[in-house]
């Protein structure tokens, strides 16, 4: 999915796009590379300035069209995909800082010439240094590689004074500019050399708040880094599609199907890192601060292992100076490096995540009035009832208690459920309701296993199985459990082998299934049975509810690496079910199984479960790491990062409801990177410890063990499908890759 979420973006998009198709062509670019070296205006310049594309966001008293800093970005991701050469990028992110500073008559002058074309750089260097002299400032020093430098008619330049930073005006005339060889063979970079430069006052700009610098350059550079990546991902997936080896086409292969779908979950998370950057620009500056850094941290280094990954897909060919995946790769190499370093960044990052966390909220804190008082006096009611029992085993149910029975009696259990079971809560009623839960520290109720099974019994039950399952289910006084995986099939459900005969009045199961998870704790249990053994393996599968307390019925834990019984073997053995159990029609189990609500729940956030930066948070408050506390820092950074992925990747898909349309390739990146990020956050944590790691604490929680933490990681990896076979299905039914 592009950066654009909204129509109005979606066509400046398309726009966009068109002009670079018609403008820049590839052989133009290559063939002004010397041109694109020096600084000199493309061609297609005065164009450009003719559609207005370098004013989108300047203020339109200046000349501008005032847009916000995502539709820039929407502009620069369409560019960046077309590898446009030239100065674009560095002028407008020049021209963007020069508009966040304080109001000024060079702050005016600047904006306007700006708006009539010029362009620009911006020098942020510890290489310069001002010294206050009694007419301005001297500065001297010279800067690191600047992109665009050379050939830019407006320099903004921010030096290091002994108070703190002086932003000012260069004249490019006056300017001594020392032309490097860069890395991206489409646009000038330089450095910036001044001797005893004389700044008068008047060519002081006022500062512009810090962050709201970082995130406005950030979030442009994470914006062409998510065009370059889609190019990548669509140059990649078209050649698997058609290369032929062995007599098929590559892409049929499943290790090439892997690489690609991989290739896909690194796109969508560098556009959403680069969204999520663009949209903080209105934000708090803590906000803007976790926003930049994670933009810097997570979607520029991974545009260059896309670019990479891509290569590798092309083969012998992309490793050719004809194939153009190397122009991409080396633009991406420049604006990664051009932020300076990853560890720098993950160690901003992890100081401002000690105390502060990323609002992934979508409402104003008024919205929704009626809805709040409403839900916040049924909240208050609650925090005056007993607490509810908790699960003496890991994150299993509970049995439902006083708060849990109100709360369903409320509609808040499952607020998104139709009534009488819920409120028919959308996005805005469910992110108000999660706001007043939050308000009050309350942690919200969940089913744990009903989260699966009671939107199946919404869909295919009939009237009486609703009444009778669902409202004890969210009172917690129904726990379920889930009888899917066989020991012969693994995630392959549909070649499973558990039997049901029809019998008088039911069904007759027999077989075994296992990874159930709380079955020991479980009433309750569906189970998938083949009722037609002579169909097709996705046919002839049945969908039954089945009492656990029915005889032949034999539960066995399994006792888990980390010492916990959390899952389950369970053997049916001439176990009868009654007619009123089966779900749906005979041959309906498969569709069941795979069926959700129309409306399902919304997940704001990405608080991991393993490895999480709560883990890493503990370890530096209680000095459990054998590391400095530098490197500590920036493992919590690392960690935070991949959460506020999850968190982006959640919050784009809200945002695609609230537009109208259904969510794409982003939930099933979310599965995969959910388990990817628990298990390289988990070994992160593993890296501070040292000595310590020869420890564990309590088996009771793994979750607060930080060696156990990563023992329990195969519930994750395994659970609801593995890695790779998410991956398969990115592959084939979101890329179309043949089978």
């Amino acid at each position: 999915m592009p950066l654009p979420l909204t129509d109005d973006q979606r066509a400046l998009a398309e726009s966009v796009a068109a002009f670079a198709r018609r403008s820049a062509p590839m052989e133009s670019t290559r063939a002004t590379f010397d041109d694109s070296a020096a600084g000199a205006r493309p061609a297609f310049w005065e164009a450009l300035l003719r559609q207005g594309l370098h004013a989108l966001h300047l203020p339109e008293k200046h000349g501008g069209a005032d847009a916000g800093l995502v539709e820039l970005a929407v502009v620069v991701e369409q560019l960046g995909r077309a590898l446009v050469p030239g100065p674009y990028l560095p002028t407008v992110t020049a021209s963007a800082v020069v508009a966040a500073a304080g109001e000024g008559a060079l702050r005016d002058e600047l904006l306007a010439a700006f708006a009539d074309g010029a362009t620009g750089a911006l020098v942020r260097s510890t290489g310069l240094r001002a010294e206050s002299v009694e007419f301005g400032w001297t500065v001297s020093g010279s800067s690191e590689p600047v992109l665009g430098l050379p050939g830019a008619d407006v320099v903004v330049v921010r030096a290091e004074g002994a108070d703190g930073p002086v932003w000012f005006r260069v004249r490019a005339a006056d300017a001594a500019v020392r032309t490097e060889s860069g890395t991206d063979l489409s646009r000038s970079v330089g450095r910036l050399e001044l001797e005893a430069y004389v700044v008068s006052a008047d060519e002081v700009l006022p500062a512009p708040a810090p962050d709201l610098v970082d995130v406005t350059v950030n979030s442009l550079l994470a914006a062409e880094a998510s065009g370059l990546a889609a190019w990548c991902l669509s140059t990649a997936v078209e050649y698997v599609r058609t290369r032929v080896q062995f007599g098929k086409p590559i892409g049929s292969f499943q290790a090439v199907q892997h690489k690609a779908a991989m290739l896909l979950v690194r796109a969508e998370r560098i556009t959403a890192a680069a969204w999520d950057a663009a949209r903080s620009a209105g934000q708090p500056a803590e906000q803007q601060r976790l926003a930049a850094a994670q933009a810097a941290l997570t979607a520029l280094p991974l545009a260059i292992d896309a670019a990479l990954e891509c290569v590798t897909l092309l083969g012998g060919i992309g490793f050719t100076w004809e194939h153009d995946v190397h122009l991409y790769w080396r633009r991406a190499i420049s604006i990664a490096s051009s932020v300076g370093t990853e560890e720098e960044w993950a160690r901003r990052l992890g100081e401002v995540a000690l105390t502060a966390e990323r609002d992934f909220s979508f409402v104003d804190a008024d919205a929704l009035p009626e809805l709040r008082a409403q839900v916040g006096a049924v909240l208050d009611e609650v925090l005056t009832l007993p607490p509810d029992p908790v699960s003496s085993t890991g994150w299993a149910s509970a049995r439902g208690g006083p708060r849990m029975a109100r709360l369903a009696e409320a509609g808040l259990v499952a607020p998104h459920y139709p009534k009488p079971y819920g409120i028919g809560a959308g996005p805005h009623e469910q992110a108000v309701i999660a706001a007043e839960f939050a308000r009050r520290n309350l942690p919200q109720p969940t089913t744990i296993i009903g989260e699966w099974v009671l939107p199946t019994i919404l869909a295919g039950g009939t009237p009486a199985q609703q009444e009778r399952f669902l409202t004890p289910t969210l009172r917690g006084e129904i726990v379920w459990c889930q009888l899917f995986s066989e020991p012969g099939a693994g995630s392959d459900l549909a070649g499973l082998s558990t039997r049901a005969e029809q019998v008088e009045g039911g069904w007759k199961l027999n077989g075994q299934k296992v990874w159930t998870s709380s079955a020991h704790e479980a009433d309750w249990g569906v189970c998938l049975a083949r009722t037609d053994p002579d169909a097709p393996k996705h046919k002839g599968i049945s969908y039954f509810l089945i009492d656990l307390r029915t005889p032949g019925v034999d539960i066995r834990p399994l006792v888990q690496s980390t010492g916990m019984a959390e899952f389950n073997e369970v053997f049916l053995d001439d176990v009868v079910v009654p007619d009123d159990c089966l779900l749906g029609e005979p041959g309906q189990g498969w569709k069941l199984a795979t069926t959700t609500l129309t409306e399902e729940r919304v997940s704001m956030g990405g608080m991991l479960p393993h490895g999480g930066a709560r883990l890493v948070k503990r370890a530096i408050a209680e000095g459990s790491y054998a590391t400095s506390r530098a490197e500590a820092v920036r493992v919590l950074g690392r960690n935070t990062a991949r959460e506020l992925s999850l968190g982006a990747l959640n919050l784009r898909s809200v945002q695609t409801l609230l537009a109208g349309a259904r969510p794409g390739a982003e939930i099933s990146v979310q599965k995969v990177y959910n388990a990817l990020a628990q298990r390289e956050g988990s070994r992160g944590i593993l890296t501070l410890l040292g000595p310590l790691g020869t420890l564990t604490g309590s088996s009771v929680d793994p979750a607060s063990d930080f060696v156990l933490d990563h023992i329990a990681l195969p519930s994750v990896l395994f659970g609801g499908g593995t890695i790779e076979i998410q991956l398969n299905v990115i592959a084939q039914r979101i890329l179309g890759l043949p089978r």
